[in-house]
């Protein structure tokens, strides 16, 4: 058909280009995840994240009110657990006068509007670094369900939107919505971490928690590859989607982003429900070092990313650019 089909009419300029444009951003296409502290006036950059701080809750109210006013419609927040308050149980995730739960308050207090969506697992909370209870040598299923209904309750109690739970035990988000549920909380969603895998490129995150698996003085697994997707398996991720929408799951998620986008497009064909993508903590700090070299430019590769990760069939975006990305949008 050449020259009566000439694709270059359609990108002769930045104006017909943003025409003929077939995935466009927004500020309310982004999640901020944020890490809360313990303490007043509380600021520490994470040394791996540049840019990406641990902010006591006083701070973190702050940040989530100007994050607003850039547009961003949700968070995802996680806590630092002080030591003392360790333990092989994860008590301390259902304390209603917990560190998530007064920041869940606190935020939701301040900014009624920003979708609140807490972190559910047990390895900020466990003294071994696992996402749950361990018993003879693993993370046991069942107990580990038992508590993480508990810890959903009270961050529905505390005011959350949705729960996020990101362990990837076999069956717990029907456990979750029937706990929920039974306590009356028929509102809050279940955002659920489908697909998520045992995968390298969450390193930043765990110093920023300190939620790493750790050497104990009983048998337990070195890593967490007996409940998180080995990173060779595609079908696996759409079967995990499918159940957990089944169990009540009102969104999914595929983690990591850039190194997944085949699964992202693989589940969003498959499911019915938003897709939520993870752009995690190593894909961020990888951007960041290399910008910083000045072997890449930051803000252009930022926003391809985000794009790319759009175009493949993500609902939200999980990002820590999120604040940086609203920011150059405005521009």
């Amino acid at each position: 058909m050449f020259p009566l089909q000439r694709g270059r009419r359609l990108r002769t300029s930045e104006s017909i280009r943003s025409l003929v444009r077939e995935t466009t951003l927004s500020p309310s296409d982004f999640m901020f995840p944020m890490f809360i502290a313990e303490g007043e006036n509380v600021q520490v950059e994470i040394a791996s994240m540049p840019g990406i701080f641990r902010r006591s809750i006083d701070l973190t109210v702050k940040e989530v009110i100007e994050l607003y006013e850039l547009g961003i419609r949700a968070v995802n927040i996680y806590v630092k657990v002080s030591e003392d308050l360790k333990d092989n149980t994860g008590k301390e995730a259902w304390n209603e006068n917990g560190l998530m739960q007064d920041a869940i308050r606190a935020i939701k207090t301040a900014c009624p509007e920003m979708v609140v969506m807490p972190d559910v697992a047990l390895d900020p909370y466990s003294i071994y670094g696992h996402d749950g209870i361990i018993a003879n040598g693993d993370v046991d299923n069942e107990s580990t369900n038992e508590a993480l209904v508990k810890m959903a309750v009270s961050h529905a109690q505390a005011g959350a939107d949705f729960v996020a739970p990101s362990d990837m035990m076999d069956g717990r988000v029907l456990r979750l919505r029937q706990g929920l549920d039974a306590a009356g909380f028929h509102n809050v969603g279940i955002m659920s971490y489908s697909a998520k895998y045992a995968s390298a490129f969450y390193g930043p995150f765990r110093d920023a928690l300190d939620s790493a698996p750790r050497e104990a003085d009983v048998e337990v697994p070195k890593d967490k590859k007996t409940y998180q997707m080995d990173y060779a398996n595609r079908i696996e991720a759409i079967k995990e989607a499918l159940w957990d929408v089944e169990e009540g799951a009102d969104m999914v998620m595929v983690k990591p982003g850039i190194a997944y986008l085949d699964i992202v497009r693989e589940v969003k064909n498959a499911v019915n429900v938003p897709v939520t993508v993870y752009h995690v903590s190593g894909e961020y700090a990888m951007i960041k070092a290399a910008a910083e070299k000045g072997w890449l430019d930051h803000d252009k590769i930022m926003m391809e990313q985000l794009m790319c990760i759009k175009r493949a069939g993500a609902s939200l975006i999980s990002t820590y650019f999120a604040k940086e990305a609203a920011i150059l949008l405005r521009k």
